[in-house]
């Protein structure tokens, strides 16, 4: 779940990205897991769906390299693109730091208007294998 004021607008990256609506100082907490907002699954849930919806699901998830589960974003976090110099830093996924998962930070000051990015290898299984 963000925990910073944001919005979604087209982005010089790719498609959608989510942009800072506030002055974010470095160190500050944008995302971490929420059960009220993100869900976790495993493959056996995308059975029972077409190839479209199973594409456009995966398209906002990344998989946990430590418990192998998917992980779905269910606020705008699913459109934080990614970057090899990202404004981010994502912490603590191989230890389940925070419900499970990891927490982004900002890495650095981040200005309204700018566009948070983040290093998905950090946090992506498939991101960690090449898979970007």
């Amino acid at each position: 779940m963000l925990l910073v004021k944001t919005k979604v607008a087209p982005s010089p990256v790719h498609g959608l990205g989510v942009f800072a609506d506030e002055f974010i100082p470095r160190g500050a907490r944008i995302w971490e897991y929420n059960d009220a907002v993100d869900d976790r699954f495993d493959a056996s849930r995308l059975i029972d769906l077409s190839e479209d919806e199973q594409e456009e699901l995966l398209k906002h998830t990344y998989i946990n390299p430590r418990t192998k589960l998917y992980v779905f974003c269910g606020d705008d976090a699913r459109y934080m693109n990614h970057s090899d110099a990202p404004n981010t830093e994502d912490i603590g996924y191989d230890e389940g730091l925070v419900n499970g998962e990891g927490v982004t930070i900002a890495a650095r000051d981040i200005q309204p208007g700018e566009e948070i990015l983040s290093d998905y290898r950090a946090f992506d299984a498939e991101a960690r294998d090449g898979k970007l």
